[in-house]
């Protein structure tokens, strides 16, 4: 089940106090970015953040489920609605995220 345009719309506006916060489609799904880092899945109608052990630490009893088969499993976050918790989470995490692969030169390309 892909997830919905108003989910995600949804799920920024919940956000929409963090400074860089934005998203990308893939293949019907969402990634959450924050500050250009890859903080959070939304698909099938479920908010997935990476376990980080800030994460981990204010949501010790969150599940840990595969946003999509074959990948590496991610902390469910139940509470959605609460604006003000996931703004906390959101804040606690970005410290926490890698940077982002550097992007292979393509053949002929000049660096």
């Amino acid at each position: 089940m892909a997830t919905s345009k108003e989910y995600l719309s949804f799920l920024l506006e919940q956000l929409s106090d963090l400074d860089g916060i934005g998203a990308r489609s893939m293949m019907g799904e969402y990634i959450l970015y924050l500050n250009g880092k890859i903080a959070a899945y939304v698909c099938d109608e479920r908010l997935l953040v990476k376990p980080t052990p800030s994460a981990r630490s204010l949501m010790p009893d969150a599940p840990l489920e595969p946003p999509y088969p074959g990948a590496k499993e991610m902390l469910l976050v139940e509470d959605v609605e609460n604006r003000e918790f996931l703004n906390e989470l959101f804040h606690a995490i970005e410290d926490e995220l890698p940077l982002p692969k550097p992007k292979n030169k393509r053949k002929g390309e000049k660096k």
